[in-house]
């Protein structure tokens, strides 16, 4: 791998003494707003071992939305996971979908797979599997492959199965 990095002039001297770089989106520890973390390149000093199996782990692209944040008026895409414990007002095609006790979702979602224990409010279509927990709420116009609803889960609006 080269040494030098492409914003900087040529560097000659170790790699260990190049510029901090922020560190990819993918494990923990990370910081989503880009702040610099020194990753050493030397792959013969076996600090790559840990790191490099990290994305490994990785089952695709996460986005959650933390209590007490309202994310509105956005469309979704390119997210594998949406974790929703605050308030999201949007439009999405997805994987999964896992809405907190205390998160809320409104608009509309076509997802996989759906894990609900707080409110669901909307057009809801659900390829795979519908998971209502004895907490969740899900009102609107719902399509499902399977369903689960558990003692005390609410599901209530236009109700059909197959979600082809």
């Amino acid at each position: 791998m080269a040494s030098q990095s492409p914003f900087f002039g040529k560097r000659t001297s170790d790699v260990d003494t190049s510029p901090a770089r922020p560190a990819p989106l993918v494990g923990s520890g990370t910081n989503l707003a880009g702040s610099p973390v020194n990753v050493s390149l030397n792959s013969g000093a076996g600090s790559l071992g840990a790191p490099a199996a990290a994305p490994a782990k990785e089952s695709g692209s996460k986005l959650t939305v933390g209590p007490n944040i309202k994310l509105k008026g956005v469309e979704i895409t390119d997210c594998d996971t949406l974790v929703v414990e605050g308030m999201v007002e949007a439009t999405m095609d997805s994987r999964v979908i896992q809405i907190a006790e205390q998160g809320e979702f409104k608009g509309s979602a076509d997802i996989d797979i759906a894990e609900i224990r707080g409110v669901f409010d909307g057009n809801l279509t659900v390829r795979d599997k519908l998971v209502i927990h004895s907490t969740g709420k899900v009102t609107g116009k719902i399509r499902y492959g399977k369903i689960v609803i558990e003692e005390g889960g609410r599901l209530s609006g236009e109700i059909s199965f197959g979600a082809a």
